[in-house]
């Protein structure tokens, strides 16, 4: 097994495992503790987590080419539509303990889940009960953001990430759309939808950075890396 730093992102790893495939990972914010049942791996006396591109979105947007990220260390993160934490866990390895996520998640049960899998042993991460679509009723407990992450199983993503946007994104943040095609309108294409969705954040005031398929990771789906001017 071999590992490296990856040579276009921040804080992830490139992992050849000993079957020839290849796999990222990040590095452990709470050494010991899975959250998804993935890998545990040392690296030069630091503790690794393998990320399975089959189980996020971001994952697999790295691994279909995407090598633009604005997450660092130290960087603030809304994560809409956060459900269990799986994806929100490694964006919190990345952007270490000086950075912060403010994970906002719609159903309870998900969110019991979120707390027991990730929020319970990361300091970093800050969960809120709310429903993405009213960016206003978590005014009082989000500050202003760096990244947008959102992953809203939604009709109009984009409209629910520039309302968000708005309220807490500054002035040349950024912006990560994960967009299910199927959850947005089952009678088009998904090129139709993801069109219809990118024109919708050129309107809002953001411009469009990277654009790529998650196949075979995720059928249907599209990461739109995007900034706000």
């Amino acid at each position: 097994m071999k590992v490296k730093p990856h040579e276009d992102i921040s804080g992830v790893y490139v992992v050849e495992m000993e079957d020839g495939s290849t796999r990222l990972a990040t590095r452990n914010l709470a050494p010991g503790v899975k959250v998804y049942g993935e890998m545990l791996i040392k690296h030069e006396d630091v503790e690794l987590r393998v990320w399975d591109a089959y189980r996020s979105k971001l994952a697999a947007a790295f691994m279909k080419g995407l090598k633009a990220s604005p997450l660092v260390e130290g960087v603030r993160v809304l994560y809409l539509g956060v459900a269990s934490g799986t994806t929100c866990s490694h964006i919190s390895d990345i952007i270490g303990h000086r950075g912060r996520v403010y994970g906002v998640e719609f159903s309870p049960r998900v969110m019991r889940e979120f707390l027991e899998r990730v929020a319970k042993f990361r300091k970093n991460v800050i969960p809120i009960l709310a429903d993405a679509r009213l960016p206003a009723e978590y005014a009082h407990l989000v500050e202003e953001v760096d990244v947008i992450y959102q992953d809203v199983a939604q009709p109009y993503q984009s409209k629910i990430l520039i309302d968000n946007a708005d309220f807490y994104l500054k002035k040349g943040g950024w912006a990560f759309l994960a967009i299910k095609a199927r959850s947005i309108d089952v009678t088009k294409e998904p090129s139709e939808v993801y069109k219809r969705e990118i024109e919708t954040l050129k309107d809002g005031g953001f411009e469009i950075v990277h654009v790529v398929h998650l196949e075979p990771y995720d059928v249907d789906h599209a990461m739109i890396l995007a900034r706000r001017m």
